[in-house]
């Protein structure tokens, strides 16, 4: 069910940035009265599922079988479906060739644009409708817990980690991300009340790309519930009782306790418990996988000052449009990451499996609405790259054309539109062979 699920939502998300991708080369190919022969959902090699074409239109409208993406055939114009005996006849007043450049570029930067405008529509409705919740960095006042990555790099438990290279860091959950994306070389860290700083080898970066969970938050030990099978439910414990030692040992934090717990398995702990200020022990059963069967507090409000950000339908807008270049700017971080060879980004380029499994196994709106509003700034920013066969390509010799006044032969078109798809190809066996590779991993 949660693969069916995963499925549903993929193929829902890139049906809506398909479209709305598409609807933008539509809308300004219209809009400069160029004939659009087809506008598809899905591509439809040798058959279509679904096509409508308007009486006195001349576009037909369908639905393709293959859901790898969509197109918007228009007339005159040099695209992957390289329909060169059209290209011959003399041009047409309707067609995209006859138009001036500038009307031509609008055509081709209609797509990005839309898929622009939709995540900032997105973003802003999510922000208005949900709002914001997150942690701040320096809020997290126990610090980080490390893996053993994070420890080799030079980090150690309850770090606070403040800023990488002089630039403060917001929100805690960000804070890997920030380091592989900038490419971190150092890191500001509060140790034991000191200011340190931790040189960051970069040889560890395409370590730190594919390690995920290098930090993760430290929290207070305080107990919500006792289960019924707990070898301790007659120890008089009760919701709210925080341990602070083990074995006369100082420890508070979980992942602390967590260790120690598992190094007496199958054995007893003496636990110092506090309770209303005041503290005293109790023996308790350490079970053969290192737990005395209690569930601990996990609502994080309790021991940290969220941030709980609330929009008005004003104010969702611009913080939508900032979210939106905010994310532009972070999304074009990695894509130089992947573009750097020594970083070994490109192993973690993914086609549909990739991006089907960033979405959860359950649908929550605000989960998917948020995803799909990241994934039409990929779309558009990875369209905007310049290689022929992507809108990047055909913008750039539109601008080539109005600088120099000069237009590329047809010939040279089609040459860089094959050369263009060849490198497309190659993106997408990268694409699917890292996919393939990591399910049998």
């Amino acid at each position: 069910m949660d693969i069916l699920l995963k499925v549903l939502q993929v193929i829902f998300a890139l049906s809506i940035l398909v479209l709305v991708h598409e609807f933008g080369h539509y809308f300004f190919a219209r809009l400069f009265k160029i004939r659009v022969e087809k506008f598809y959902l899905f591509f439809d090699p040798w058959f279509s599922l679904a096509k409508y074409k308007p009486k006195n239109s001349d576009t037909e409208y369908g639905i393709g079988w293959l859901p790898l993406g969509g197109y918007c055939k228009i007339s005159g114009m040099i695209d992957e479906s390289m329909d060169k005996e059209a290209m011959k006849e003399e041009p047409k007043p309707w067609e995209f060739r006859s138009k001036p450049a500038w009307q031509r570029f609008f055509v081709m930067f209609g797509g990005v644009f839309f898929n622009f405008i939709l995540a900032v529509l997105i973003y802003s409705a999510s922000l208005y409708t949900w709002g914001e919740q997150y942690l701040k960095n320096d809020e997290a006042v126990y610090g980080v817990q490390c893996n053993d990555l994070a420890k080799e790099i030079g980090f150690r438990n309850g770090d606070r980690i403040i800023s990488f290279d002089g630039n403060k860091i917001q929100k805690f959950q960000e804070i890997q991300v920030v380091l592989a994306r900038n490419q971190a070389k150092t890191a500001e860290v509060i140790r034991d009340g000191k200011k340190i700083s931790v040189s960051i080898n970069p040889v560890y970066i395409p370590a730190i790309l594919n390690t995920p969970g290098m930090f993760s938050l430290r929290i207070p030990f305080q107990l919500l519930a006792v289960s019924d099978s707990s070898k301790n439910l007659s120890a008089n414990l009760m919701a709210g009782d925080k341990i602070v030692a083990i074995d006369s040992i100082p420890a508070n934090i979980i992942q602390d306790i967590q260790e120690l717990l598992l190094a007496r398995k199958g054995a007893s702990v003496t636990a110092t418990i506090e309770r209303n200020g005041q503290r005293f022990d109790r023996q308790l059963a350490v079970d053969e996988k290192g737990l005395i069967g209690v569930q601990m507090d996990g609502d994080l409000s309790k021991f940290f000052k969220i941030t709980n950000s609330d929009y008005s339908m004003l104010g969702a807008i611009p913080a939508g449009f900032n979210k939106t270049i905010s994310t532009v700017g972070n999304y074009l971080k990695e894509l130089k990451l992947i573009f750097t060879p020594k970083t070994e980004a490109y192993k973690s380029v993914g086609s549909f499996i990739a991006i089907g499994n960033i979405f959860p196994g359950s649908w929550v709106w605000q989960i998917f609405w948020n995803l799909t509003a990241w994934l039409s700034i990929m779309l558009a920013v990875v369209n905007l790259l310049p290689i022929p066969a992507l809108d990047g390509g055909h913008i750039l010799f539109l601008l080539y054309e109005i600088v120099t006044r000069r237009k590329p032969s047809d010939k040279v078109l089609e040459y860089a539109q094959v050369a263009g798809m060849l490198v497309l190809f190659a993106i997408m066996f990268l694409a699917f062979g890292n996919d393939i590779y990591r399910l049998f991993k």
